[in-house]
């Protein structure tokens, strides 16, 4: 996924969060964010089923109630981040750092 799309898609989950027209909840089903940066970033209620993120910066990330099924996770950056309600089921952990996650 290109860079301009992610960030379009961020933006426009950002709306939704809000309830502001024209937004869309974020829909990052299979994307390749490997090695993304989002460091920070909204992701409530997102549904990243499948997403590559290993290697992902994710760190202060909010993740409450995101759909995460499958998803690699591996090496992932995760410090900080809010997971509370995640489905994280057949998730990919391993090497991921979780450091005062919740």
């Amino acid at each position: 996924m290109a860079h301009t799309d992610i960030k379009e898609t961020l933006t426009k989950h950002e709306q939704w969060l809000a309830g502001t027209s024209g937004g869309r909840r974020a829909d990052l089903r299979g994307a390749d964010l490997q090695g993304a940066v989002l460091q920070g970033a909204d992701l409530q209620g997102a549904d990243l089923r499948g997403a590559v993120l290993q290697g992902a910066v994710l760190r202060g990330a909010d993740l409450r109630g995101a759909v995460l099924r499958r998803a690699d996770l591996r090496d992932a950056d995760l410090q900080g981040a809010v997971l509370q309600g995640a489905d994280l089921q057949g998730a990919d952990l391993r090497g991921a750092d979780l450091r005062g996650a919740v």
